[in-house]
């Protein structure tokens, strides 16, 4: 996208994010929703925070917070926009949407399930969260500490490549007491 756009190109970009929040279907992220948005179609980062500005202030897609992560989803005011500009996308982008969202969101669905962070809790001491997620709501999740900061990052990358094994072992062993 050039810097010198004109008003039907900033209104086609505003359209194609709306389109891609309907299509998706359930909250995402900045980072996501951006990446999502660059596989498509080339757009300046700063353009695109100002596009989600005025849809914000438009009320056609809600911001929230949740886990010290922002999320958006499309109103129904935002979906209703959708319907009554659709046509301004040529049909090339709707395909590219259509496509890359496949691929894409089976990516984001797989980063979103599984996760895991630590935090400081005192000078020599972290605390370590690892958890599952399905349809945005935890299934499982388990805090412990670590008295060194290598030592949790070992656990995090653990996790994050074997979530799917240690998992079962945990509700298994928890349903055998």
């Amino acid at each position: 996208m050039k810097l010198n756009t004109d008003k039907e190109e900033l209104a086609e970009s505003k359209v194609l994010i709306l389109y891609i929040l309907s299509k998706i279907n359930k909250p995402i992220t900045n980072p996501e929703l951006l990446e999502l948005i660059q596989s498509i179609e080339e757009m300046n980062y700063f353009y695109f925070q100002q596009f989600l500005i005025d849809l914000k202030e438009n009320r056609y897609l809600l911001e929230y917070e949740q886990e010290k992560q922002k999320y958006y989803v499309i109103t129904m005011s935002g979906r209703e926009t959708v319907k009554l500009t659709i046509d301004m996308l040529p049909g090339s982008i709707k395909d590219r949407v259509d496509e890359t969202l496949k691929d894409t969101m089976k990516k984001i669905e797989n980063e979103e399930a599984i996760y895991a962070d630590f935090f400081p809790s005192k000078e020599d001491e972290f605390m370590i969260k690892c958890g599952i997620k399905e349809n945005n709501k935890k299934v499982f999740e388990v805090e412990v500490f670590s008295s060194s900061r290598d030592n949790s990052i070992k656990i995090i990358e653990n996790w994050k490549k074997n979530a799917i094994k240690i998992y079962p072992k945990i509700v298994e062993m928890l349903n055998k007491m």
